[in-house]
């Protein structure tokens, strides 16, 4: 596969044209998080999220890492992302690294993906944190930024906003 100059790879000309929706999480970005603590406090945390294309150009990986103001690891995982033409539909994993575990992302069963002008909306099962459903937004997607936006749910109904990633392209 060629490279970029910066080593994230490229889109493949005979990928689906659907991967490219996702194309805005390739490169290096620098993140500052919220999360919601039990009492009703935001904490801030930092985090990256290093995105290339893999596989002969015909998967997005992105990389996740966050870290408490004390430098300790929370979250360190990858996600894969490709689409599937025939069944028209996303196939997205999560893995853990640190918990060793694999989550669907965005499942039929749950929705499905949701594109649309405002952003890309998908659901799944929460196997790690003490709520059942997490969905996950993109929104404010430019060149330079995006933000992702958590919440999360116990029926599927009702949901609270649980974390904010605010993501900007890293210049180094």
């Amino acid at each position: 596969m060629e490279k970029d100059e910066q080593g994230h790879g490229k889109l493949n000309s005979k990928a689906p044209p659907e991967l490219s929706r996702f194309a805005f999480l390739i490169g290096n970005w620098s993140c500052k998080a919220k999360l919601k603590q039990a009492n009703g406090t935001w904490q801030n945390l930092k985090a990256t999220w290093d995105g290339r294309f893999i596989l002969d150009g015909y998967v997005i990986a992105d990389e996740y890492r966050m870290t408490a103001p004390t430098g300790e690891l929370l979250v360190l995982g990858i996600n894969l992302r490709t689409y599937d033409p025939t069944k028209k539909s996303w196939n997205i994993k999560w893995l853990n690294a640190l918990g060793g575990t694999w989550v669907d992302l965005g499942t039929e069963k749950l929705g499905g993906v949701k594109i649309d002008e405002e952003g890309i909306t998908y659901s799944m099962n929460e196997p790690v944190a003490s709520h059942a459903l997490t969905r996950a937004t993109y929104t404010n997607i430019s060149e330079n930024h995006f933000t992702w936006l958590g919440e999360r749910s116990e029926d599927g109904k009702t949901w609270e906003q649980f974390m904010v990633i605010e993501a900007d392209r890293s210049t180094t």
